[in-house]
């Protein structure tokens, strides 16, 4: 008897050791912003401030540009997703991007509100502070939800609406990545806002893309730091917590402006039957798909996705 509970109790403590030394791997505290802005905020970045916010943001391209083009990131992501778009686009035309609050440098909203609603409020606000009065509007993935919900609530804002494997419908909870899974079960928030393993980022990432062999390290490096960003991996249980995929599914519908559908057949989070039912929903949309892509294409593979959005533009 006493040699069985000192095996067990050998046991417990290599187990008590192994989960020691885990948590210690992985152990990954909030980073301030000013720690972070060195490697992901250089030239042309900026912080304007907005709705008590220092909003991380680059703005380039011609200022007299009549018709801007306004890029929204989708969850977890930051500007830097649209660094492709931005190099094709800027030359001729001008391209702003942000991170929104909640994700990348800009970090939480003080209020902690992350509604949908609360987003294009955000986003109106921010035009608004940057004197653009109407724009083309793009989004990808949850930034694509907030597009097509600001064309709706905002029509004389948007001119023309280029979704990206946009959120909107109702989706499978099977197909969401391990780290937003763990961040919508509420008794691990607060162990994950101190722990996070870099592996997990890692999965994630190369769930997003089609081809899993061009995510780079320091690509993760981006998702990693910047999710470590102060306030962020709260925000982002509350996000999905206050924002429910398929609120405002109905008013899909509704979108009247020109609408370009763009598409990774490989999109295993929001599948490309989702493409299929906007492409129903919003009237004369036009729907692209790629057929090795995954869910975030237009970093996969900017220049030919830039160019589909560049025919696109060039269409009266």
């Amino acid at each position: 008897m006493k040699t069985a509970l000192k095996v067990l109790g050998g046991l417990l403590l290599a187990l008590v050791v192994l989960v020691g030394v885990g948590v210690a791997q992985a152990w990954a505290p909030d980073r301030d912003v000013d720690s972070l802005k060195a490697r992901w905020a250089p030239p042309p970045s900026q912080f304007v401030a907005l709705m008590g916010m220092q909003v991380h943001l680059r703005d380039e391209g011609p200022r007299n540009d009549p018709q801007p083009i306004v890029l929204l990131h989708g969850t977890s992501a930051s500007l830097h997703t649209w660094d492709g778009w931005a190099e094709a686009l800027r030359g001729q035309r001008r391209v702003i991007r942000m991170d929104l609050p909640g994700f990348g440098l800009t970090g939480p909203m003080p209020d902690g509100d992350y509604q949908l609603t609360r987003y294009v409020e955000f986003v109106a606000a921010l035009m608004d502070k940057l004197g653009v009065q109407q724009a083309v509007v793009a989004g990808n993935s949850f930034g694509g939800g907030l597009a097509w919900k600001l064309a709706v609530d905002h029509p004389a804002r948007v001119s023309k609406l280029v979704l990206v494997d946009a959120a909107g419908y109702p989706y499978d909870p099977t197909s969401v990545p391990i780290g937003f899974k763990v961040a919508q079960i509420p008794w691990l928030r607060p162990a994950m806002e101190n722990v996070l393993p870099r592996s997990m980022i890692e999965s994630s990432v190369r769930n997003v893309y089609g081809d899993p062999a061009k995510v780079t390290p320091e690509l993760i490096d981006r998702y990693f730091e910047l999710t470590l960003r102060a306030g962020n991996r709260h925000a982002l249980g509350e996000r999905f917590r206050q924002s429910p995929g398929g609120q405002y599914a109905g008013q899909i519908a509704s979108v009247k402006q020109p609408t370009l559908i763009l598409w990774g057949g490989q999109d295993r989070l929001i599948p490309p039957d989702n493409a299929d039912h906007f492409q129903r929903d919003i009237a004369g949309s036009r729907l692209v798909v790629f057929d090795t892509l995954g869910h975030v294409p237009h970093e996969e593979d900017p220049a030919v996705t830039a160019a589909a959005l560049q025919s696109f533009l060039a269409q009266p």
